[in-house]
């Protein structure tokens, strides 16, 4: 069981460094350019959507070393053990959609909670990083 808690660890905490540098990054950029507004608040988003991107691609192939290795448990459905499904399935769970079509066994399951705990988490900090950006815009509209 340590196996699974040192890679889970990994998973969760580079997903978390990930997201921290690409919005310190945006921030950043944010400081230091003078952008138009909609070309700021574009680049948020964009910046954001990069980074949920990276961190489910860096889950999907966690699933696939798992899943090719006989100490984790399986993922049975709709799936073959293809880099491809893994993908679909980590988006699924990074965002909580999950269809059902895909069904983790062993200790995949930890795997798989852990990331859509991570997944609600990131996806907030994302929503709260933009509402700010648009707050501060705002702010200026209205001469405060």
């Amino acid at each position: 069981m340590l196996i699974p808690i040192a890679i889970n660890s990994l998973l969760v905490t580079f997903a978390v460094v990930i997201h921290h540098e690409v919005l310190n990054t945006l921030f950043w950029v944010g400081q230091k350019w003078q952008l138009r507004r909609n070309i700021g608040v574009l680049i948020g988003v964009f910046g954001t959507l990069i980074a949920h991107v990276l961190e489910i691609w860096m889950f999907a192939v966690g699933y696939y070393v798992m899943f090719h290795s006989p100490l984790f448990g399986t993922l049975e459905g709709n799936f073959n053990g293809s880099l491809q499904d893994c993908i679909y399935f980590s988006f699924t769970t990074y965002t909580s959609l999950g269809l059902g079509d895909i069904e983790p066994h062993g200790t995949l399951r930890f795997t798989v909670g852990l990331e859509a705990l991570t997944g609600l988490v990131l996806i907030t900090w994302s929503a709260s990083f933009l509402f700010l950006k648009m707050q501060r815009y705002w702010a200026e509209d209205l001469g405060e």
